[in-house]
């Protein structure tokens, strides 16, 4: 019932959005007139492109609208919802992994005015980003309200995810993919199915507002010859590099900006201003791009129109959502995509005429291509490129493709380009530690050197001796060659106490040895624990690998235990200050008690040079500095009161409330 109310909400919130686009793009570059329009069309037209419109206004407007746009954009995102700043997703995918699922309610509200104004008034991004983030929210603000389980959040949030994707593309299978493949990277039947059913649930009443037909028009197309499939391969490795372009471009965009000295909330201003320049030239970056992506499937654009856009579109997303404007970069990657394809198909077809397609086959090809190679999720990415355009012909060469791509793109990146932006603020949501903590440790770490030796001729006083005298309960037999036999528990010793007399003259160590298992230095701590579990002993040789006779020493079972115990508070602890310094890198405040808190601030320009002693800000402001993090790399450092503050630092400071508000309100130290 929740995945329903989920899926329910996620179709509704992506009709109401397109809506919201088409209302800001309306007034933005329309005014009245646009108002009238969109009411005689009514609500569940088909969404505007700022295209037609911002081809027939005057230059200044096409600079001025998209950075007024910003400046609307900006102050909300850093004074009300930072999490709203971006492409969205990342965000989802941080939510599930470090917060169980936890998404702020206010998220749905934030999300869709900043990104229906940053696409509305020609921000280069697209709405699908939005949509999931704005569904994700609403199921985990569900979730919130009910107080489910974690694993039941997580769920709720993916339902989210898949809702988003498939009310926004038609597209049901690829929607539910999307959501376990990307978001929480898990197929299991107990997550997957309610994920299934809020994708059928948003597709069904997305289609019933909006119609049941293809997100893009496509001719019919077809694999000409068995020769065409190389090409189709060719455009993939090309898609490949595009992507991984797209990804690096993207986050050089982000990390400039973030140094960039101005105040964070006007940054999307200047982005905005930016984009206007491109968009004077070339209007068809604005916006989300759909009417271009058709007019190349269509192939009704030249190759120089085609590889112009390609690197327009490029720095234009970039530089939005660089500067803080808010929208996806799903339908970005599809037009980088249809660009490639269409600029690297027309070559083709005019060489190859009899044995290839037109340049729109290969644009509708590399539009997967080049999201396979930027989500790194081939399998979502065929799916959601064969229901969008419902064209089953070009599968093989899509498939192809697809494959082709990702492996170019984790060639060349680790990240796909939303784990890229978790990274850079230190979050790797891969990184899972084994549940089993004695797995990560090791014998060598724990070994005894000085284990308890007696050589096999000793006699049975002699161990009797080395008992007393002894706090080892396993006592090691060796040969005359040094080469260990085996053991003696003291267990066994107690037991012949009561015939000391009859066995001191006839007994000698070698005739008590018994066999027991051993370990070597480079077994973990888990295989030790088995043992001490298997045989009841609490002792055990390490001896040398390929020499079992050779003893190194010896291992306890009660430093395995007290190993376990220090691995688990380590992880406890180390959990804690990540989650923490995460929050921080993200604007967020931390609540030490006590009336204390803790915050990133970045150096302002002022600082720049001068050393904490010299900037006194627990004397000025009465602030710690606790940290100094490069923004750049995401290193952290100690600092000394002579250590200098360069730009991209950011200050990491603890205090009061009031005081580190003060601080922050100062652009000079």
């Amino acid at each position: 019932m929740l995945a329903i109310a989920v899926g329910l909400a996620g179709a509704v919130g992506a009709v109401l959005f397109r809506l919201m686009i088409r209302g800001v793009t309306a007034v933005a570059f329309e005014g009245s007139e646009g108002l009238a329009t969109l009411a005689e069309e009514g609500p569940f037209a088909e969404a505007s492109d700022p295209l037609h419109v911002a081809e027939g206004i005057a230059w200044y407007w096409s600079l001025l609208i998209p950075a007024i746009g910003g400046l609307i954009v900006g102050p909300i995102v850093w004074f009300f919802a930072r999490e709203a700043s971006g492409h969205g997703i990342p965000e989802v995918m941080k939510a599930v992994a470090l917060r169980g699922g936890v998404i702020r309610p206010r998220i749905v509200s934030m999300k869709a005015v900043t990104s229906a104004v940053t696409i509305g008034t020609g921000g280069s991004a697209g709405s699908e980003g939005p949509i999931v983030q704005i569904a994700a929210a609403f199921g985990s603000t569900l979730g919130q309200v009910l107080g489910v389980r974690v694993r039941e959040m997580r769920t709720l949030v993916a339902c989210g995810a898949a809702a988003g994707i498939s009310a926004t593309f038609n597209a049901p299978i690829a929607g539910a993919l999307f959501a376990a493949e990307v978001i929480i990277g898990d197929f299991a039947v107990a997550q997957f199915s309610p994920i299934v059913i809020s994708s059928v649930v948003a597709t069904v009443v997305s289609r019933f507002a909006l119609g049941n037909h293809p997100a893009f028009p496509v001719p019919e197309y077809e694999i000409i010859s068995p020769f065409e499939i190389l090409p189709y391969m060719v455009a993939g490795v090309v898609a490949g590099l595009v992507g991984v372009a797209f990804i690096r471009i993207l986050a050089f965009s982000e990390q400039r900006f973030e140094r960039l000295a101005i105040p964070e909330y006007l940054k999307a201003g200047v982005g905005g201003v930016l984009v206007g320049a491109i968009g004077i030239a070339l209007p068809q970056i604005f916006g989300v791009g759909y009417t271009t992506i058709g007019a190349a499937l269509a192939g009704q654009l030249t190759a120089g129109v085609l590889g112009a856009l390609l690197l327009a579109k490029l720095l234009a997303t970039s530089i939005t959502l660089g500067s803080g404007g808010s929208g996806g970069v799903f339908a970005p990657s599809l037009f980088l995509g249809a660009m490639t394809g269409g600029f690297l198909g027309s070559f083709i077809h005019q060489w190859f005429p009899e044995a290839t397609a037109s340049s729109g086959a290969y644009a509708l090809v590399t539009m997967g291509a080049v999201v396979a190679a930027t989500t790194q999720a081939p399998l979502s990415a065929i799916l959601i490129i064969f229901e969008m355009t419902q064209t089953i012909e070009i599968i093989p060469a899509l498939m192809a493709a697809c494959v082709l791509s990702t492996l170019v793109a984790t060639q060349l990146s680790r990240d796909s380009i939303y784990t890229a932006k978790l990274r850079r603020q230190g979050v790797d949501i891969f990184r899972r530690d084994d549940p089993n903590v004695l797995k990560s440790l090791f014998v060598r770490d724990l070994v005894d050197s000085e284990p308890e030796v007696i050589p096999a001729n000793a006699s049975f006083q002699s161990l009797l001796d080395l008992v007393v005298q002894s706090q080892h309960t396993q006592f090691f037999v060796v040969d005359a060659e040094s080469k260990l036999l085996g053991a003696i528990a003291l267990d066994e010793v107690r037991r012949l106490l009561n015939e000391r007399d009859a066995l001191t003259d006839v007994v000698v160590a070698g005739d008590l040895v018994e066999r027991r298992p051993v370990l070597q230095l480079d077994d973990d701590l888990d295989l030790a624990s088995r043992l001490f579990g298997a045989t009841g002993i609490d002792e055990i040789a390490v001896v040398e690998r390929g020499n079992p006779g050779q003893l190194l020493g010896t291992l306890r079972e009660s430093r395995v235990i007290e190993a376990h115990g220090r691995e688990m508070m380590r992880r406890d602890l180390a959990g804690g200050l990540e989650a923490n310094m995460t929050a921080v890198s993200q604007g967020g405040r931390i609540d030490l008690g006590g009336g204390y808190s803790l915050q990133q601030i970045t150096a302002p320009t002022g600082a720049f040079g001068r050393s904490l002693r010299e900037l006194d800000l627990r004397r000025r402001f009465d602030v710690q500095v606790l940290l100094i993090r490069t923004l750049e790399s995401g290193a952290v450092r100690v600092p000394a009161a002579d250590d200098t503050v360069t730009e991209g630092d950011a200050l990491v400071v603890a205090g009061s409330a009031d005081a580190i508000d003060s601080l922050e309100e100062k652009t000079q130290f």
